[in-house]
C-alpha cells in the first residue's frame, strides 16, 4: 500500500476541480480511501506584537504609499 499526502487549495478552481475529480474516482474503487487530516498552520516568525501593530496601522490608513520609479514625486517635493 502506498499513502500519498496532497495539499489541494480548495478556494482556487483547479484545487475544486481536482477535489471532485477524486471524490468521484473513489466512490467507485473500494481500493482507495481519502484520508482528511486537520491542516497544521506553520507559526508565524514575526513578533505577534509586530502583526497586530502593522494591522491596526493598515486598518487606520493614515500612511503613505511611495512610488519606487519616483520617490520625490510621491513625497511631493518635486
Amino acid at each position: 500500500m502506498t499513502t500519498l499526502t496532497l495539499k489541494i487549495n480548495d478556494n482556487t478552481i483547479a484545487g475544486k476541480t481536482f477535489l471532485a475529480f477524486l471524490k468521484t474516482f473513489v466512490a467507485k474503487e473500494k481500493a482507495v480511501e481519502i484520508v482528511s487530516a486537520p491542516v497544521v498552520k506553520e507559526k508565524s516568525p514575526y513578533n505577534p506584537e509586530f502583526v497586530k501593530k502593522i494591522k491596526d496601522a493598515e486598518k487606520r490608513a493614515d500612511y503613505l504609499e511611495i512610488n519606487p520609479n519616483d520617490v520625490w514625486g510621491s513625497l511631493g517635493l518635486k
